[in-house]
C-alpha cells in the first residue's frame, strides 16, 4: 500500500492532522529546529575544533558560509525520521508558511536526502477542509525565504558574537548583545531617562456641582478665567515649567479664592454643541495585537498568550498565530456575516465586508489574521469545555475581536456645554461638561477593546446630561478647588512595549515573547506587577551601545535590517552582498574577495574595544550634593552602588532608577552602616562586631590581619537582632560548630551547625536537618545518632516545618490552591505540581493571585529544568554535592559576599529552537560567556 510520511514542527499539530489523514499517511514531528548554528565549542564536529571560524559557526571570508550542527537531542530522533522515510513512497514537508518553517522544511530536506518525490504543503489553520486543500495544491520549497531566514539567522550570529564579548569586557560577563534585544533595552532605558529627568509640577482647578431650577444638578470644571485657558497637565514640559505663555497657571490659593468668589453666584449656559459620532471596530487580531490585547485584558505576558495562541493553532480552534495581517478570507467574512446576523440581527451587518489597511512597517502578508479556524466557528462556550483556561480565554478574545470586527460602526450623539459666570471680584469664567449617548451599539454588542463586559462597558460608555438650552439660567451650588501634579510618562508594560516596538518596525511578531524573555533573563529588566523597569546593567549597556556601536541601536537602522531581509525573500537583494556590507562594511563588495570595507560591524568592534573608558560606561550621573560632590550610580562587579567622592554605598536591588535622586542618595550614603561593637572576648582578646552584610546580619571576631587572614563570621539566627544582640549570645555564635559527641560504633566525631540551609547535624559526610536553630546548643548524642538513622528528606520535610506564609487561592490552570512559601533560595510560589521563585521586584507582601498565576504559568513554559551531563565530575557528584550541607561559615562578610556574588547562576540562553509548545523562534544569539578570570570586569 503506497504510504506518505508527512512531517510538521510539533507533536501536538502532529496529532491534529493525523486524525484529518486516512491510513495511507504517517504524520511525524520534527520537534522544531533538528538542526543549527554550534551553540558551544562542544558542539563543532572534531574535524573543524581547529577551524578558526567553527566556533562562530560562520565562515565570514568564504561567502559567510553557515556550519549547520544537529541537535544532539535530535539524532535518534531524525534515525526515525529516516527510517520512516525508507517505507515512504513520497514526502510532504507541512511546517508553516513563513521563513522559519520554510527554513524547517529545507533543512529536513538537507538532513534526510530523500530520495522520493518531495512536497512542499502549507496551510494556515489546521481544519479537515485546510488539510486537503494543501494536498492537494502543494509546491516547492521557497529558496528564497530560506535564504532570508539564513541571512536573518547569520546576522544575528555576528552581531551576538562579536558585540557580547565587548559588555564582558567593558561591563559584566554573561552578558548579550542582540539587534532587536538591544534595542528593546533602549526603549526602555530612554522611558527611564525622560522619567528621570521629569520634574513635577503642581497646578490646580475647580469643580462645581451646577443647579438648574428644577432642582436637577450636574458637574462641569473650570476650563477658562478671564478668557485665558486653565493650565493642565499637559501644558508642562519635562522640567516642570509652562510650555504656553497663554494660560493661566492656579496655585492653591488663588483656586480656593476663585471658589469662593463663585459660591452661589448665577451661571449661563453660553453654548450647547450636539454632533454625531461613530466608531468603528478595530481591525482583527495579528500577532502583536493579540499580545497586547491579552496583556490589558487578561494581563498576559506575551509569553503566556503566545503558548496558548500556539495551543489553539496546533489543535485546530484558530488561524496561524504568527501573522503580520489584518486580511480575513471570503470563507470567515461569509462565516463571521452569518454568525452576526443569527446572534444580533441583521441590522448589524454591515452593507458590505469590512477590509483593513496594514499599518505595520514591514508588514509580511504570507497569512490570514487571527481568527476561529473553519468556515463555521465554535461558541467560546463550547471552546471552553474543551481546551484549558489560558486558552479559553485568548481564543475568546480571538472570536469577539473577529466577529466584531465585521459589524457595524457605533453610532451616537456627543453634546458639548459651555457655562458663563462671574466671580465676585468680576472675573469671568467659563465651565465645561461634555455628555453622549449611543444611539446604535454596533460592535460593542460584541467586544469592546479593554472591556470584559461589553453590556457593562456600553452603560460606562454613556454620560447623560440634564436638558440644557442656551441662555438659560443655572446656579453654583458648589465649588471644590482640586489640587494635581504633573506625571512623568508611564513605564512600558509588554503590551505597550511590543505596540513600540511594532511601531519602530524593529522584529517580527515571532520574536517579541523571545525578546521580552530575554532581557528579563538577562537582568536588563525586572517587572513590577505590569510595569517593566530597566536595571543599571541595562543603562550601562545602552550607554555603551549609544556612544560606540550608535548605528547598531538606531531605530530606523534596524527597521531598515527588516526592509533588507523581506528584498531578500521576495528576490529583490541577495544575501551574501547584503551580509558582506553588515559585516565588512559599505565598500566591502567593491574590494578583492569582497573584504576591505570601512564602517562594518567587524570593523566597528576591532576599531572601539581599545577607545571604550570601561568606568565611563559603568556610571551614571544623579547630580551634586549641596557641596557641589558629584554623585555617581556605577554598575560594578558585585552589583551597582552609589559613589560620591570615597564614599560607596550598594543601591537596593527594589529600587528603581528613577527614584534615586539626589535626596534618596544622600540618606543612602549617610546612613548608619549597622556594625558596631558587642564586647571582646575574654578569650582571645579580640573586638567582637555585629555587621550589616550583602547576604544578612552577622557577627565578627576581631578584623583582617595585615598577611590576608579572615576573621572568623557567624551569621545571627533568625530569631535574633542586630540592635539586642549581646556579647554572650554572639560568643555562642562564633563558637559553631559545636562538636556534640562521637559515634560510640565508630568514635567519629558529630556536630552540629547553622548552615545555608538552616540548622543540621553531621557525622562524617551523612548528615539531617534540625527542627531550630536553637536545637544547635541543645542536641545529645541519642537524639543526633536517631536523626542521622533516618533517611534523608528534602524540601517537603523542611517545608513542613512552616506554614505557608500567604494563601492565595486556585491557579486556573491545576484548579490547585496555590500558597506562597519561604524556601532555602527565597520567596516562592507553588500550586503542588508547579515551583515558581518570585522574580526581582515581586515582595511576600505585595504578591497578588494574578501575579502568582502568571509565574507559575511562565515556570510551566519554560518546561523541565535540565541538568548539565558534564563538568565536575557529573550528575553524581552533583547529586552528592547536594547531600552537603554548607561550610559552617556562612561568611557573609564583604569579601566573602563579593566572592559569593560571582557565582550567579547563569541567565538562560536564548533558544534558536522552534518550541513544539510555543512561540516561535527567531530568536537572536546570546553568546555565552566563557570562563574568564574576574580581571575582566570593570571595577570601579
Amino acid at each position: 500500500m503506497t504510504k506518505s510520511l508527512v512531517i510538521v514542527e510539533s507533536p501536538a499539530k502532529a496529532r491534529t492532522i493525523a486524525g484529518f489523514l486516512g491510513d495511507g499517511y504517517v504524520v511525524e514531528s520534527s520537534i522544531g529546529h533538528i538542526r543549527d548554528l554550534p551553540k558551544s565549542a562542544d558542539d563543532v564536529p572534531p574535524a573543524l575544533k581547529k577551524v578558526p571560524w567553527a566556533k562562530l559557526g560562520v565562515d565570514v571570508e568564504n561567502d559567510f558560509k553557515p556550519l549547520y550542527v544537529v541537535d544532539a537531542d535530535k539524532k535518534q530522533h531524525i534515525q526515525r525520521l529516516k527510517q520512516l522515510l525508507k517505507d515512504a513512497d513520497e514526502l510532504y514537508l507541512a511546517t508553516d508558511e513563513d521563513r522559519e518553517g520554510e527554513s524547517i522544511a529545507w533543512h529536513l530536506y538537507e538532513v534526510l536526502q530523500p530520495k522520493v518525490p518531495v512536497r512542499r504543503m502549507v496551510f494556515h489553520e489546521i481544519t479537515r477542509k485546510a488539510i486537503q486543500q494543501a494536498l492537494s495544491s502543494p509546491r516547492e520549497i521557497d529558496r528564497r525565504l530560506v535564504e532570508a531566514q539564513e541571512a536573518r539567522r547569520i546576522l544575528d550570529r555576528l552581531f551576538g558574537y562579536e558585540v557580547s564579548p565587548v559588555l564582558w569586557k567593558k561591563i559584566l560577563p554573561k552578558l548579550s548583545a542582540g539587534r532587536v534585544q538591544s534595542v528593546a533595552t533602549r526603549v526602555l532605558v530612554e522611558r527611564e531617562r525622560e522619567r528621570m529627568r521629569f520634574v513635577t509640577a503642581k497646578y490646580w482647578d475647580l469643580d462645581a456641582l451646577i443647579a438648574k431650577k428644577d432642582g436637577s444638578t450636574f458637574d462641569a470644571g473650570l476650563v477658562s478665567v478671564g478668557r485665558a485657558r486653565v493650565a493642565s497637565g499637559k501644558d508642562f514640559g519635562e522640567d516642570g515649567r509652562l510650555t504656553k505663555s497663554d494660560v493661566v497657571l492656579l496655585d492653591e490659593a488663588q483656586a480656593k479664592a476663585l471658589a469662593d468668589g463663585l459660591r452661589g453666584q448665577p451661571m449661563t449656559v453660553r453654548s450647547v454643541e450636539r454632533k454625531p459620532y461613530k466608531r468603528s471596530p478595530s481591525a482583527p487580531f495579528m500577532t502583536s495585537t493579540l499580545q497586547q490585547e491579552a496583556g490589558r485584558k487578561l494581563r498576559f505576558s506575551t509569553s503566556r498568550t503566545m503558548k496558548a495562541a500556539q495551543r489553539l493553532y496546533e489543535n485546530g480552534y484558530i488561524t496561524y498565530m504568527r501573522t503580520d495581517s489584518t486580511t480575513l478570507s471570503e470563507a470567515a467574512l461569509t462565516a463571521a456575516r452569518r454568525l452576526i446576523e443569527e446572534m444580533y440581527g441583521r441590522e448589524y451587518v454591515p452593507s458590505a465586508p469590512r477590509t483593513y489597511a496594514n499599518k505595520v512597517k514591514n508588514a509580511q502578508e504570507a497569512h490570514e489574521a487571527i481568527r476561529p479556524a473553519g468556515d463555521t466557528w465554535k461558541t467560546p462556550e463550547d471552546v471552553s469545555r474543551e481546551v484549558g483556561p489560558d486558552e479559553a480565554k485568548v481564543y475568546e478574545l480571538v472570536w469577539k475581536r473577529t466577529v466584531a470586527s465585521q459589524m457595524q460602526d457605533v453610532r451616537g450623539e456627543s453634546i458639548v456645554v459651555k457655562i458663563a459666570g462671574k466671580a465676585r471680584d468680576g472675573r469671568d469664567v467659563e465651565f465645561s461638561v461634555s455628555g453622549n449617548t449611543i444611539q446604535f451599539a454596533g460592535f460593542y454588542r460584541a467586544y469592546v477593546e479593554g472591556s470584559d463586559d461589553p453590556e457593562a462597558e456600553l452603560e460606562s460608555r454613556e454620560k447623560h446630561l440634564p436638558e440644557l438650552v442656551e441662555g438659560e439660567s443655572l446656579v453654583a451650588r458648589e465649588l471644590k478647588a482640586n489640587g494635581h501634579e504633573t506625571q512623568p510618562p508611564a513605564r512600558y508594560t509588554e503590551a505597550s512595549l511590543v505596540r513600540r516596538l511594532e511601531e519602530l518596525g524593529v522584529g517580527r511578531p515571532s520574536t517579541y515573547a523571545s525578546t521580552l524573555s530575554t532581557i528579563q533573563d538577562r537582568g536588563y529588566v525586572f517587572k513590577k506587577g505590569t510595569a517593566l523597569y530597566p536595571s543599571w546593567t541595562a543603562f550601562a549597556v545602552v550607554s555603551l551601545l549609544e556612544k560606540h556601536f550608535p548605528e547598531l541601536v538606531d531605530y530606523a537602522f534596524t527597521a531598515r535590517m527588516e526592509d533588507d531581509l523581506d528584498e531578500i525573500a521576495n528576490g529583490a537583494q541577495n544575501a551574501v552582498p547584503w551580509l558582506r556590507r553588515f559585516y565588512f562594511g559599505e565598500a566591502a563588495n567593491e574590494g578583492p574577495n569582497g573584504a576591505g570595507g570601512d564602517n562594518g560591524l567587524k570593523t566597528m568592534v576591532s576599531e572601539n574595544l581599545g577607545e571604550i573608558d570601561a568606568r565611563a560606561v559603568n556610571s551614571i550621573p544623579i547630580g551634586v550634593d549641596p557641596n557641589g560632590v558629584e554623585i555617581v550610580a556605577r554598575v560594578g562587579r558585585y552589583g551597582p552602588y552609589l559613589q560620591r567622592g570615597e564614599d560607596t554605598v550598594s543601591i537596593p536591588e527594589e529600587l528603581a532608577p528613577d527614584e534615586l535622586t539626589v535626596e534618596k542618595s544622600l540618606a543612602l550614603l549617610t546612613a548608619p552602616s549597622g556594625d558596631r561593637e558587642v564586647g571582646k572576648d575574654p578569650e582571645t582578646g579580640l573586638t567582637v562586631f555585629v555587621k550589616a552584610g550583602r547576604f544578612g546580619t552577622y557577627v565578627q571576631l576581631g578584623e583582617a590581619t595585615k598577611d590576608g587572614e579572615k576573621p572568623k563570621t557567624a551569621s545571627l539566627f533568625s530569631s535574633m537582632k542586630a540592635e539586642t544582640l549581646t556579647l554572650e549570645q554572639a560568643l555562642k555564635l562564633l563558637s559553631l560548630p559545636r562538636t556534640v559527641g562521637n559515634d560510640p560504633a565508630d568514635g567519629v566525631a558529630i556536630t552540629a551547625q547553622n548552615g545555608r540551609y538552616g540548622p543540621y547535624v553531621q557525622k562524617g559526610t551523612e548528615s539531617r536537618s534540625l527542627e531550630s536553630e536553637d536545637q544547635i546548643f541543645t542536641v545529645t548524642t541519642e537524639q543526633a545518632l536517631a536523626l542521622l538513622a533516618q533517611p534523608k528528606t528534602r524540601g517537603p520535610r523542611r517545608a513542613a516545618a512552616t506554614g505557608p506564609l500567604k494563601e492565595l487561592g486556585v491557579d486556573p490552570v491545576s484548579q490547585k490552591p496555590i500558597v506562597l512559601r519561604e524556601g532555602r533560595f527565597g520567596p516562592y510560589v507553588s500550586d503542588g505540581d508547579t515551583v515558581a521563585s518570585l522574580r526581582k521586584g515581586d515582595t511576600i507582601d505585595g504578591i497578588t493571585p494574578e501575579r502568582a498565576q502568571e509565574l507559575l504559568a511562565e515556570r510551566r513554559e519554560r518546561g523541565p529544568s535540565t541538568k548539565s551531563k558534564r563538568g565536575r565530575g557529573g550528575a553524581k557528584a552533583k547529586a552528592a554535592a547536594s547531600e552537603k550541607p554548607a561550610a559552617e561559615k556562612k561568611a557573609p562578610a564583604k569579601k566573602a559576599a563579593k566572592k559569593a556574588s560571582t557565582k550567579k547562576p547563569a541567565a538562560k540562553k536564548a533558544s534558536a529552537k522552534k518550541s513544539d509548545e510555543g512561540d516561535g523562534a527567531e530568536a537572536e544569539d546570546s553568546r555565552p560567556a566563557k570562563k574568564r578570570s574576574p580581571d575582566v570586569t570593570a571595577e570601579p
